[in-house]
């Protein structure tokens, strides 16, 4: 899209999209940009997202707007201010036990319900739960019991590798920096 039709973009329907990528704390799919815009053009979509990210990334210090394939835009905080910012956030988007629950998930991927119940307790049950909720693992039947893996959008969110091997790696890694 040349530098003439982006500025030709409705301000309000711009703003629309900033307001819903400020608000969805997680990748938005073109289709949602669009509804929010209230276009039925994704094209038109994807162009008012690139408009925000172009305003965000060139404005901002600290937040972002960054685009993943599919497409799909997340605004979101640089990864070197989050230690900055944890500690004046008011409500963790988990508790710490079900981060621990998370991490064991993702260090021994694909791990049944029953051996997370060995490692962590019965209330892993609730920690599968808002894990579920809030995208960062799926659940598969295997036979009687339920084994779960990360998905894309926890990658996204933590800033690591969709594949398994590098996943592990790179936790491994960090574990080791941590200590």
């Amino acid at each position: 899209m040349s530098e003439q039709s982006a500025e030709s973009l409705p301000k309000d329907l711009v703003a629309k999209v900033e307001a819903a990528l400020y608000a969805a704390g997680r990748p938005l799919t073109v289709e949602e940009i669009a509804k929010a815009a209230g276009t039925a053009s994704d094209r038109k979509a994807v162009a008012m997202a690139r408009e925000v990210a172009k305003a965000i990334n060139g404005n901002m210090l600290a937040v972002e707007v960054v685009e993943y394939a599919g497409p799909r835009f997340a605004m979101q905080l640089k990864a070197k201010y989050t230690q900055t910012a944890r500690k004046f956030a008011t409500r963790p988007l988990l508790s710490r036990a079900a981060l621990r629950t998370l991490s064991f998930i993702a260090f021994f991927q694909p791990i049944t319900s029953s051996e997370l119940v060995v490692r962590r307790g019965s209330t892993v049950y609730q920690h599968l739960k808002d894990l579920e909720e809030v995208g960062f693992i799926a659940g598969e039947r295997q036979g009687r019991a339920r084994a779960y893996r990360t998905t894309s959008r926890f990658a996204e969110y933590f800033g690591l590798s969709t594949e398994i091997t590098t996943l592990k790696r790179q936790l491994e890694n960090r574990t080791l920096t941590l200590k």
